[in-house]
Parts: C-alpha cells; structure tokens; sequence
C-alpha cells in the first residue's frame, strides 16, 4: 500500500515538474500580463493584451525615467513615422499583431519597434525554461534578444 502512495506521489510530482516547464496553453494566451526589464539604463514596465482579433498587442506602460532635465516628458522623437514622435515615451506601443504559433510554440508574425533606436525588426517571442519573455528582434539575420519578467497576469 506504501508502494501505491509513493508511485502516486511520485507521478504527481513528475506531472507538476512537467507542468511547470512548459509555460504554454493551447492558444498562447499566457503571454498576456505586466512585465518588467531593463534595457540599457532604462527601467521600464509593459503590458501584452490579446486584441479583438485574436493578436497580441505590447505597450510601454511605465518608465523609470520618463522626463528631462526640465521635468518635461520624453516623447518617441526617433519614430520614423512622424505621427507618433508625440506620444510620451512610457505610452509607446512597442508591438501589435503578435501572433501565436502553435507548432513552433512561440509567437511571431509582426515587428518590435525598437524606441531607442528609432528601428522595426522582425520579432519572435517565447518563454525560456527559467519562465522569462525572450523577445528577439532581427534585421536581416542579425538580431538582439531582451528578456523580460512577468510582475502581473
């Protein structure tokens, strides 16, 4: 009977382990939450929210320096696209259209806007075995991973 209850332990114990390193659902909505990273000297949080149609959106949400020496706000002064070289840097959109795929396990599908760089590169994202978000971003085969840790759901 001890045997039984070891055995059932046992299992148990190997199914949560399991569990545990595979972060992934069925439709990759896991990915949705608050994160923190750090790039550069640049302290930041960013929420992923799932969009209406079914893609994944990321967004600046706070940034640990967001004004300048005047005490006015750092705005996206090196966005190519004029339009949004207004928005208040800890408000950028960073990604939208992000796709899960399911064979691959990942998500892909669109471009990171880089607002230091002012740059879009090819994006792909996936959890690493430690449970944080490694987005890579590429340009013509080179690339550059960032990292980045889940605060909230």
């Amino acid at each position: 009977m001890k045997r039984v209850f070891l055995m059932i332990a046992l299992l148990w114990g190997c199914m949560g382990l399991a569990s545990a390193q595979q972060p992934l659902n069925d439709n990759g909505d896991n990915i949705v939450g608050t994160y923190s990273s750090k790039q550069g000297d640049d302290n930041f949080k960013a929420k992923i929210v799932k969009l209406e149609d079914g893609t994944y959106q990321g967004q600046v949400i706070w940034l640990e320096h967001d004004t300048d020496a005047n005490g006015n706000k750092i705005l996206d002064a090196k966005n190519p696209d004029k339009s949004l070289r207004n928005t208040p840097a800890d408000q950028i959109v960073l990604f939208t259209g992000l796709k899960y795929n399911a064979k691959k396990h990942r998500w892909d599908g669109t471009k990171i806007y880089d607002p230091q760089r002012g740059i879009r590169a090819s994006l792909t994202v996936e959890f690493t075995e430690e449970g944080q978000l490694k987005l890579r971003g590429s340009i013509l085969g080179i690339g550059e991973s960032v990292y980045w840790d889940k605060i909230e759901e």
